[in-house]
């Protein structure tokens, strides 16, 4: 005695593989361009931390008037601050991040990188 297939049960298959190929391109490709990425993450929210910190304690605007000063292509970099500390912190969520803080006499000063 045969059993009927019920229809469209192949193309759920065929979802999935097509799905698994576009992540596998998808991860293969920052694989290949990871070196780039994390250098520019890495320089951007340097350039946005400082920028911003100085923007936001010498300047006294607002953090979110001082993200309006970036260039084109920043973003994907978020701005973060704590007021007690005095500092402000850039980041690409998952790649890079960096911490700039306003000290007396020396201004706003990057955090010491590590890498």
């Amino acid at each position: 005695m045969a059993t009927a297939k019920r229809a469209g049960s192949r193309r759920g298959g065929a979802w999935f593989k097509a799905l698994l190929l576009v992540s596998a391109v998808l991860a293969g490709t920052f694989w290949y361009y990871r070196a780039p990425i994390m250098g520019l993450s890495a320089a951007g929210t340097a350039y946005g931390a400082k920028n911003a910190c100085s923007c936001r304690f010498i300047a006294g605007r607002s953090l979110s008037s001082c993200k309006d000063d970036f260039i084109d292509g920043m973003g994907a970099i978020w701005l973060s601050q704590d007021e007690e500390a005095k500092s402000v912190t850039a980041y690409v969520p998952l790649v890079a991040s960096n911490t700039a803080t306003w000290r007396e006499g020396y201004g706003c000063t990057l955090a010491r990188w590590e890498g």
